[in-house]
This record gives structure tokens, C-alpha cells and sequence, in this order.
């Protein structure tokens, strides 16, 4: 006998709510919609409750204050700048500082950080130890206490300008910072930077060709005591056509102080010290353990081929340990650029002490130069990730 079914089809029965919470797309997109929900709600407070907080104080909003006169001095500017300047002149001021500080660090830091690590790996019983005390010592400290330390107990600490420590009487220390002499270049000297340019693109070509010859033939070919002759060489010759147009111009002690040459800030030096100094640590065990990675194979079997310890390693082993130092160096040179905020504590004048302190101070416009110096790190940080990214998978290795 057939069984018959009394009511609507199934595809024609209404569809039950407990159906329709046991889809779990459907439960993801109800989550995704609160989610986005809430944070423009919360959003939105924040931005009302910002500018009920302005219109009490009466502060505008706004960008417009950046063509204010900022009317304070900046004691180191890489570009022209004085007291009737804007604010946004302050700020380019500012972050050019920033990047000086850490441009310099990173190299100080990365040059230091590679000579210490190969050091732990020394077969020299006192290198290796002088080394690992070092790393020790270095990364267990905080950085301020670096910073403050090499700026109040070491350069504060330096005599009067006419007590000054000199170097070959060319370079002076004292407690108002590292004066040397400078470079004045006269007519004619854009042949020798024209020259210095040629140098570099053949110094670029020559190093390809060198590598080029190397994986056909085997042959070294001197391609760094070259390039380092082209680099020097070449803008002599330049300079020297043109009848060397160039003058150096010594620091000179008249009545209290330094007359002449380039000064650096104690401010600066301190910071640049410390950075190098705290950060190469680090390093230095980014290098240890990159080297470590590398076979003990491949040295053997550079050895087998008939090269030297040194020769080894830089051909070799450095080639294939950067595959593995480069990801963490990247964190490293964005903490070295992000920790140089910590400037503020000593009077150097880069973003957070010029920008987020005293613009900040003057103008009351919190959200707008925050935002500002936010997005000036983020920028600094990103540009900086994305040449390591590209440089690591420029030296990564290729598989089949």
C-alpha cells in the first residue's frame, strides 16, 4: 500500500530558525557584521567624544597649524631652518633627523654586530670570551640605561673646550661634542661627483662581471681592492683636472669655543653610540647563529677545493648563512629605527622630542600630530621592510 503525505512539499515548508544557526557560513557572516559593527561604534565615540573634548578647549582641528610659525630652534638641521620656519618645516627637520639616527646605527650596528659574531665563533680562547661578555653584557641592560649612560658618565663627563681631548690635532672631544674638519668644495667640483658617479656604476658592473667569470670559471678575480681603486682613484683624476677645488677646513679653538669644521652633538653621539652598541648584540647572535646553520660540510668541502679559511667564509658560508640572518636582521634595523625615540630623554631633536613634545606642547592638536607621527614611523618601518624583503629574496636559494 503507498504511503501518502498530507501538507506542503519540503521544498515549500518555511525554513526553521534552528536550520539557519546550524549553517556555519551563515553564523561566520552574522559574526563578521557584529564584529564591524562594533568597531564603528566604538569608532564613532571616540571620534565624538574628540571633538566635544576640542570644542571645550576651543583647539582646532584640523592640519592647517603645520603652516604656523613654529617659533622655537632646532640646535641640528640637516636642511635650512630657523625660528620663523612652520611647523611642517619643523617636522621634514624632525624626521630627517630620525632617519640620520638610524641610517647610522644600522651600519655601525650591522658592522659590529658581524665582527662580534664571527668573534664568538673564534678558535681564540680570550676573543671568543671578550666577545660573548660583550653580547651578554650588552643585551641585559636596557637601552636607556646605554643612552644615558654614554651621554651624562662619558660626554658629559668630557673637559671644557679648552681642555679638549685632540686626535692628530685635527679632531676634538669635549663636553660640547666631537668637532672635525670638513670638506669645502669649490668651482669646478661637479667633475669629481660626476667622476664619483662613473666609479659607482663601474664599480657595480665590475663586481656582476667578477661574479659572472667566478661561477664559469672558477677563477677569483679582485673585484674589492679594484673596486675600492676606482672609488678613490677615479675622483682624484676628476677633481684633479678641474685643479683640485677643494679646501679642509680644521676646527680652531678662538675665546671659548670651536670655530670651523663640522660638530657633531654630543646628543647625537650618544645616541648613535648606544644604539650601535645595544643593537649589535643582538646581531652579533643573528650572525652566530646563521654561521651555525651553514653544514660544517660546506667548509669542508671548500677546503677540499683548495680555498682558505677566509676565502671560505666569505664565499662560502657568510653567502648561505645570510639566508638565515636576514629575516631577524629586519626586526632588528625597524627596533634600532623605533627605539631612537628614546632620543627624547636626552634633548636630541628627532620626531617624538621635536613633533610629538614640543609641537604637541604648543599647539594642543594631540590627535592630528600623533596621527602624524604615527604614520611617519609606519612609513619609515614599512620602506624598510619591504628593501630587506626584497634583498632576501634576492639572496634566497632557488630550488628545482
Amino acid at each position: 500500500m503507498a504511503i501518502t503525505h498530507e501538507g506542503p512539499a519540503p521544498a515549500d515548508r518555511p525554513q526553521s530558525t534552528s536550520s539557519i544557526w546550524n549553517d556555519a557560513r551563515f553564523r561566520g557572516n552574522v559574526a563578521q557584521i557584529v564584529v564591524v559593527a562594533v568597531v564603528a561604534l566604538v569608532l564613532g565615540a571616540m571620534v565624538w567624544n574628540a571633538q566635544e573634548n576640542l570644542s571645550n578647549q576651543r583647539i582646532a582641528s584640523g592640519f592647517g597649524f603645520l603652516n604656523q610659525t613654529a617659533g622655537f630652534g632646532l640646535n641640528q638641521t640637516l636642511i635650512p631652518y630657523s625660528e620663523s620656519s612652520s611647523y611642517g618645516r619643523a617636522l621634514l627637520v624632525a624626521i630627517l633627523n630620525t632617519l640620520l639616527v638610524a641610517v647610522v646605527g644600522i651600519v655601525f650596528a650591522t658592522i659590529l654586530g658581524f665582527l662580534v659574531g664571527v668573534g664568538r665563533l673564534s678558535k681564540n680562547w680570550m676573543v671568543r670570551k671578550v666577545c660573548t661578555v660583550y653580547v651578554e653584557v650588552t643585551r641585559n641592560l636596557p637601552l636607556l640605561f646605554h643612552i644615558l649612560f654614554w651621554y651624562l658618565a662619558v660626554l658629559a663627563a668630557m673637559p671644557a673646550a679648552r681642555n679638549s681631548y685632540s686626535i692628530f690635532g685635527e679632531v676634538f672631544l669635549n663636553n660640547r661634542g666631537v668637532y672635525i674638519p670638513r670638506i669645502v668644495f669649490g668651482e669646478g667640483s661637479l667633475v669629481g661627483f660626476i667622476a664619483l658617479a662613473i666609479a659607482v656604476v663601474g664599480v657595480v658592473v665590475l663586481n656582476k662581471w667578477a661574479t659572472v667569470r667566478r661561477e664559469k670559471t672558477g677563477q677569483q678575480f679582485p673585484a674589492f681592492w679594484t673596486s675600492v681603486a676606482l672609488l678613490i682613484g677615479l675622483p682624484l683624476v676628476g677633481f684633479a683636472l678641474v685643479g683640485f677645488p677643494l679646501t679642509i677646513e680644521t676646527p680652531v679653538l678662538k675665546g671659548f669655543n670651536f670655530v670651523g669644521g663640522s660638530r657633531l652633538l654630543p646628543e647625537f653621539a650618544a645616541l648613535v653610540v648606544a644604539l650601535s652598541i645595544y643593537t649589535g648584540g643582538f646581531i652579533a647572535e643573528i650572525v652566530r647563529a646563521g654561521i651555525n646553520a651553514v653544514s660544517y660540510g660546506q667548509s669542508e668541502a671548500a677546503a677540499s677545493l683548495g680555498l682558505k679559511s677566509g676565502l671560505s667564509t666569505r664565499l662560502v658560508v657568510i653567502p648561505q648563512a645570510m639566508r638565515v640572518m636576514i629575516p631577524p636582521l629586519t626586526s632588528q634595523y625597524l627596533n634600532l629605527t623605533k627605539n631612537s625615540s628614546l632620543a627624547a630623554f636626552i634633548g636630541y631633536p628627532e620626531l617624538v622630542q621635536v613633533f610629538a613634545g614640543t609641537t604637541l606642547n604648543q599647539t594642543g592638536q594631540a590627535i592630528e600630530i600623533i596621527a602624524i607621527t604615527m604614520g611617519c614611523y609606519l612609513v619609515i618601518s614599512l620602506a624598510t621592510s619591504l628593501f630587506m624583503n626584497w634583498y632576501n629574496r634576492r639572496v634566497a636559494l632557488i630550488e628545482r
